[in-house]
């Protein structure tokens, strides 16, 4: 298991997954397609690729609903142009030091019993607010999810997220504000194209309290249902991801992760084009 995009085309498992809980089947596929290249073609707004692989990255989580994929660009198009300040032309550059230094945002190599990825969100003693902002955080988000989108089996399995909140203090709270709650969860909610399966919150002290309040007023309840608090209690996240595809920080049977953001770094650098490519679409710049 190396560090790198995971290309592989669906499989014959992955295709069956995709027609049980997408509706990816060839007529659907074959008029989803089609419907959402109209769409776009007929909004003079927007500027996106149409080519079907692209349209595959919208179409997937929207399960073939070319009507909801065409609302979900927008969303993104919209979220895109509301976050300019943080977003446009965002480069793995821009937080090499966030990214090589600080590892705040990490992605386990390899894939869990439901071939989801799993990210890792150490919002705790590890995180250094001074150095790297709530808002650096979030853009090195968006940098993760913009090779993420580029998976088709991320595409049809989705990804899950571990929020590691070991050693929260009030250092950490302070660096989250509420602007930033906002802001990371209508990216998740609105304009996000990946399937987010779970999210686990795990070691949580009960300052934690203070970080959910600022949270909980923008969560809607389809996210909800799809979070979960475990504490200390690792048997508790085993029940969703068993300890054969955890790693033994959340006490599983997989080598501790003795590695960081650091070394994805090359792999976003390799794949620079596809985040240029995406920094490109959105709404259609004025003349």
């Amino acid at each position: 298991m190396s560090f790198e995009l995971d290309t592989t085309p669906p499989g014959p498992e992955a295709l069956a997954v995709a027609e049980k809980e997408l509706r990816e089947t060839e007529n659907n596929i074959k008029e989803g397609l089609a419907a959402l290249k109209k769409y776009i073609e007929d909004d003079e707004t927007l500027y996106f690729r149409t080519d079907d692989f692209f349209l595959l990255i919208f179409l997937r989580p929207c399960k073939f609903y070319a009507k909801s994929a065409y609302e979900l660009m927008k969303r993104t198009a919209e979220f895109k142009d509301k976050n300019a300040a943080l977003l446009s032309n965002l480069m793995p550059n821009d937080e090499k030091v966030a990214i090589l230094e600080h590892n705040v945002v990490n992605v386990i190599k390899g894939r869990d019993h439901k071939n989801r990825r799993i990210l890792v969100v150490s919002c705790g003693k590890s995180w250094d607010p001074s150095a790297v902002s709530a808002d650096q955080i979030f853009r090195v988000l968006y940098l993760v999810h913009q090779l993420a989108i580029w998976e088709p089996l991320t595409q049809i399995y989705g990804t899950v997220v571990i929020m590691d909140f070991d050693g929260l203090s009030m250092k950490q709270v302070m660096g989250m504000t509420p602007s930033f709650c906002m802001k990371l969860l209508t990216f998740i909610q609105e304009a996000m194209p990946l399937r987010l399966k779970e999210v686990h919150f795990v070691k949580q002290p009960f300052l934690f309290n203070m970080v959910w309040q600022m949270f909980k007023p923008f969560v809607k309840d389809k996210l909800k249902k799809r979070m979960f608090f475990h504490g200390n209690k690792m048997s508790s996240l085993h029940a969703y991801i068993p300890v054969s595809h955890i790693p033994k920080n959340y006490g599983g049977n997989l080598p501790e992760i003795d590695y960081t953001s650091a070394n994805w770094y090359p792999i976003l650098l390799q794949h620079e084009d596809k985040v240029k490519e995406w920094n490109s679409y959105g709404y259609r710049k004025s003349e």
